[in-house]
């Protein structure tokens, strides 16, 4: 069994590790992270960070896997970014998209009167061009979130969604 995973560093990411909290600075910004679970431990040597464990049971080396990933996507998106492509689709209403502070309106959603609203999460910029609405970030889980929660807020409920197909669908995702 592994006990132990390394992930290589890459040039210009800085890692700082205070006991629980991982920090990765890079280009693009600076994430902050509690990464913490019994009997596992992040060190970093040279350019190295190892994910490791001296407790070979399933929950712990399930727990490597799952911080491994969290600290690629940390540091790819520091380096690199994310952004996440959307397309507004309608057939039967115009629907209107616009950002207001933190919240994206979306109006005129199969002809409502109210507007639906979805939360925006953290740095993520939302931009709209045309029947295109691009999220942009350096967290992963922030700009998959946003992106869930414009999805969300476009549900049909009370129609058929084989003749309403209208939404806000997440048509391509780009970072790592």
């Amino acid at each position: 069994m592994e006990t132990k995973r390394t992930i290589e560093i890459p040039e210009g990411v800085n890692i700082n590790i205070d006991s629980t909290n991982v920090s990765v600075s890079g280009p693009q910004g600076q994430l902050q992270k509690k990464l913490w679970y019994p009997g596992v431990a992040i060190k970093k040597a040279d350019s190295e960070l190892t994910v490791e464990t001296n407790i070979p049971r399933r929950e712990q080396l399930a727990i490597l896997g799952t911080y491994e990933s969290h600290l690629k996507n940390m540091i790819a998106g520091v380096t690199e970014g994310y952004e996440y492509k959307m397309k507004i689709v309608y057939s039967h209403f115009p629907i209107q998209i616009k950002t207001e502070g933190n919240k994206v309106i979306i109006a005129n959603f199969l002809g409502e009167k109210k507007a639906r609203k979805a939360s925006i999460l953290g740095n993520t910029k939302v931009t709209i061009k045309g029947d295109q609405v691009i999220l942009n970030g350096i967290n992963k889980e922030d700009v998959g979130q946003t992106a869930a929660n414009i999805r969300q807020a476009t549900k049909i409920k009370r129609f058929d969604p084989r003749v309403f197909q209208d939404g806000v669908y997440l048509v391509e995702q780009s970072g790592r």
